[in-house]
């Protein structure tokens, strides 16, 4: 069964970095549905108001479109029973639900602060304009500002990992024996800097480094494969 997935892409239409759209790549693949990918950047907002959204990703099942990367993980769990579990059970489904706010919440803007100028370097010229405006308006400052001190900035960020770290010394995976969508929460945005910049957020020694390299090989090595700068 194939679905299709509009996903956000720079220039180049294979570089595919949404670390949204990535949590819902590989809930996909875990759920083992076969995925048509179309790319889709900041200035078509027009292609997805037929479905009442303005940013991605948006799953389209049949007659059915979904928005919002959490959304459509409770929507795969749902419709999709007899396939591998997101959640394994209500307590999964809810670790996943505190997991998918703290990543939201902290994860997320602490990595944008890493590496948002190289996000506007890979994007499409058409989106430049609206991307350097919107997030120098959130941060106050230029996107060239924001991470002109990253090297200083990111023990920083490292530190913010350690829930994630301390689960990590004593599992393999954040869901427990087997990866659940936990897990592709917090890589969905690791897979965002991996994709845009070659800034390195991780320290090669560090448990939540094993662990993503474990992430990028599931699936047939569907992460690890895909394209970076």
């Amino acid at each position: 069964m194939t679905v299709m997935l509009h996903d956000l892409a720079g220039a180049d239409s294979e570089l595919r970095f949404s670390p949204y759209c990535w949590r819902s790549h590989m809930a996909l693949a875990h759920k083992d549905l076969t995925v048509k990918s179309l790319p889709w950047r900041f200035h078509e907002k027009a292609r997805l108001a037929t479905f009442g959204a303005d940013k991605v990703p948006v799953l389209i099942d049949g007659k059915r479109a979904v928005a919002d990367s959490w959304a459509i993980a409770e929507y795969l769990e749902d419709h999709y029973p007899e396939r591998p579990s997101l959640f394994e059970g209500p307590g999964g489904h809810a670790h996943a639900k505190f997991i998918n706010a703290w990543a939201d919440a902290i994860m997320i803007p602490g990595i944008a602060r890493l590496v948002v100028h190289d996000i506007w370097l890979v994007l499409a010229p058409a989106d430049q304009a609206y991307f350097r405006s919107s997030r120098e308006a959130r941060f106050g400052t230029t996107l060239e500002e924001v991470q002109a001190d990253r090297d200083d900035r990111v023990d920083e960020f490292r530190k913010a990992l350690s829930p994630i770290r301390q689960v990590l010394k004593t599992q393999t995976w954040l869901g427990g024996a087997s990866p659940t969508y936990a897990d592709y929460i917090v890589f969905g945005g690791l897979q965002w800097a991996r994709v845009v910049s070659r800034f390195e957020l991780l320290a090669k020694d560090d448990p939540v480094w094993a662990w993503r390299s474990n992430v990028l090989d599931l699936f047939g090595g569907l992460a690890g494969r895909a394209k970076t700068v």
